[in-house]
């Protein structure tokens, strides 16, 4: 069923934002967009992206709404463009200079639209010398550094699924720029492109650790620091069924209680002492394998002890404190992350399910006031 807009949810209510339809870091971003109110269309294109899961189950087109249009095809660009014109973000993500030859790049966006927010989500970014390149978040990462500080030292690199690069340094980045754009096109009427790449933001997340670095308290290799498993009391430890916990009792009163707790309270009287992190992380070993997960689970509830299981991802909705806060929701038989962050004033919520190509297109083009997206009657 065709959707409408659904105004007063969220604070990005009555903003409008059109999706030119890719896979990633894209569609992320104008799901957060959506997930906050925006009135989100996906422009799709004939016969799907060619990379990606079923539509039916694409949680992040959730909140959407979606029109089909052949932007090779000779009435496609101006149907975007008409869409544009009543727009005020405008989210992409193909190679620089594609939305160049298809005829919707921020020239034509902005001749329209003066307003337009252009955003644009790339891997290596606009310019540069790996700017036409292909790419995927793990190269991008790799490449900033990021992922040399992530796994144990004596094995290769821990790939952090896509969560680090495209998400993170891609998406967040992107509508942190399209929002702040939005900002100064409506107090100035002056709109303008925002090119986010993964690169840069992966970069950037590592900000802290670049300062720490030219202090002297970061070293440049892996699994030898304070917060990337170096130290004996920041990681994950094995239990006795083959679970994990996760440990991170840094201040002094918090490891007390950990060390207390664990029963090696006695043991390590200087847990700065670096020269016995190997014996620490030995003795926390063996003790995290004398019991279950279930086990210790029950023996640091209730604490400050700052330790906790690591649960999967179908244990995660289920934790009685994220249950509580219904960080995981259920809309259309579909288990999720409910939208973040909260809001006082504006509550956000997920209001429809995954929108399926080309579904709106009628709503959207009575809402948007764009006869031109209905299909031509035939004879």
């Amino acid at each position: 069923m065709a959707k409408g807009p659904t105004p007063g949810h969220g604070p990005l209510a009555g903003v409008r934002v059109v999706e030119l339809a890719g896979i990633g870091p894209g569609p992320f971003a104008a799901m957060l967009l959506a997930d906050l109110g925006a009135d989100v269309v996906r422009v799709d294109r004939p016969g799907g992206a060619g990379l990606g899961i079923d539509p039916a189950h694409d949680l992040t087109n959730r909140n959407k709404r979606s029109v089909v249009l052949d932007l090779k095809s000779e009435e496609g660009p101006a149907r975007v463009l008409d869409l544009v014109e009543r727009a005020d973000i405008l989210v992409e993500g193909y190679r620089p200079g594609v939305a160049e030859r298809l005829g919707v790049g921020p020239d034509a966006c902005l001749a329209r639209n003066p307003k337009l927010v252009y955003g644009r989500m790339t891997g290596w970014g606009q310019d540069g010398p790996l700017a036409d390149r292909a790419g995927h978040d793990i190269a991008y990462i790799a490449l900033t550094g990021t992922l040399s500080m992530i796994g144990r030292p004596d094995e290769p690199p821990t790939v952090p699924a896509n969560l680090v690069g495209d998400y993170a340094g891609g998406s967040l980045y992107l509508v942190v720029g399209v929002l702040a754009a939005l900002q100064h096109a409506r107090a100035h009427g002056e709109g303008q492109v925002v090119d986010a790449a993964i690169v840069d933001g992966a970069a950037h997340l590592a900000t802290m650790i670049h300062g720490m670095l030219a202090a002297g308290s970061w070293q440049d290799r892996r699994g030898a620091n304070l917060l990337d498993g170096g130290c004996p009391f920041y990681g994950t430890y094995a239990t006795s069924d083959g679970g994990h916990m996760a440990v991170g009792p840094l201040e002094g009163r918090f490891y007390a209680e950990f060390a207390r707790l664990l029963g090696i309270a006695d043991a390590f009287p200087d847990r700065w002492d670096l020269a016995r992190w190997d014996e620490l992380r030995a003795a926390v070993t063996e003790r995290f394998l004398t019991r279950t997960r279930a086990e210790w689970t029950e023996v640091f509830a209730g604490t400050d002890a700052c330790v906790a299981p690591v649960l999967s991802l179908t244990e995660a909705p289920h934790h009685p404190h994220l249950a509580a806060r219904s960080t995981f929701v259920e809309h259309g038989g579909r288990t999720q992350p409910a939208p973040a962050p909260r809001f006082s004033a504006t509550p956000v919520s997920v209001r429809t399910g995954p929108a399926l190509p080309g579904a709106d297109t009628e709503a959207v083009a009575a809402d948007w006031d764009v006869p031109g997206l209905r299909p031509t009657p035939r004879d």
